[in-house]
């Protein structure tokens, strides 16, 4: 079969009205994201009483979803305005893309586990927080994150750029992800796949597993606390991270452990989105709908 050089994105296959509105909507949720986290990381470089490693780890985890949401939305935005059906891309363009878009998330997985450890330290171990979370442990502790989630993806771009890729080059989805690569490819993919398989491990089932874990002995303290005020405040600090653990997982879940066989196109799709364009919006508006020092901060501005 003759090898390809370049892919034809699909995107959503809808009628030109429809695209329209899609168009109103992708856009206004990407102005959304770079407005809602862009407020973040200023609140925190603009006012000194947010210079906690709580709000430190926040701002990253702000530039995080800006640079998922970038990596995404823009193409699906041209394969929508395209007027052809289908949006080209280079091949190397298309692995470039997916490098992107698994790389953030994987940071971000590592970076809401940091959170949960500090919320632990925070609740659990208070007379110690400060000497723990120094801010050399902060950094250290962020720098891993974007170093151990880059490393990992650009190991799967390196497997993934020496296979073949023949037929149409039609990729019927929104944008270059795992498997529509690995099903337009006419290599052997079987390592490949095994090899993503395990490195689930270290990226998404370890990081829920501890944070899961620093969650439940956050609420055995909680729980063991006298007063009602000091409870419901100890609970408060801890509440937003919480949330957005569970909107990410879930979705994230929802993403990758049901099987591609049992899930329709357009679901698979819908939950791409979700994932990419909705969740990098929620974390701006929970952190700022929730945190009381960040409403207070806002409200000063």
């Amino acid at each position: 079969m003759t090898r390809i050089t370049e892919f034809h994105l699909v995107g959503f296959n809808v009628p030109h009205s429809m695209k329209n509105l899609l168009v109103f909507m992708f856009l206004s949720l990407y102005s959304g994201t770079l407005g809602g986290n862009l407020m973040i990381i200023g609140v925190y470089v603009g006012s000194e009483n947010l210079r906690s490693p709580m709000y430190f780890f926040l701002s990253h985890l702000s530039t995080c979803d800006i640079f998922l949401s970038t990596s995404v939305v823009p193409v699906l935005l041209c394969t929508l305005i395209s007027n052809g059906k289908t949006y080209t891309m280079t091949v190397v363009g298309c692995v470039v893309q997916y490098v992107a878009s698994s790389s953030f998330p994987a940071v971000e997985c590592f970076l809401l586990t940091v959170m949960s450890y500090d919320r632990y330290l925070a609740i659990c171990n208070p007379l110690h927080y400060i000497y723990i979370m120094s801010s050399t442990l902060c950094l250290k502790l962020v720098t891993l994150a974007w170093l151990i989630g880059f490393l990992i993806s650009l190991s799967v771009m390196t497997l993934i750029s020496v296979l073949g890729f023949c037929g149409q080059g039609y990729i019927d989805y929104v944008y270059c992800d795992f498997m529509p690569l690995i099903e337009a490819s006419c290599s052997d993919t079987f390592y490949l796949e095994l090899f993503a398989i395990v490195l689930t491990l270290p990226v998404v089932v370890f990081p829920f597993i501890f944070i899961i874990s620093t969650y439940v002995l956050i609420f055995q303290t909680i729980l063991r606390i006298s007063s009602d005020t000091r409870r419901t405040k100890a609970f408060s600090t801890c509440s937003s991270h919480l949330t957005v653990v569970c909107t990410y997982y879930g979705i994230l879940i929802a993403k990758y452990a049901v099987p591609v066989g049992e899930q329709s196109l357009s679901m698979s799709k819908m939950i791409s989105v979700l994932y990419t364009a909705v969740t990098p919006l929620l974390n701006p508006v929970i952190y700022s709908l929730r945190n009381q020092e960040i409403r207070k901060c806002l409200n000063k501005v």
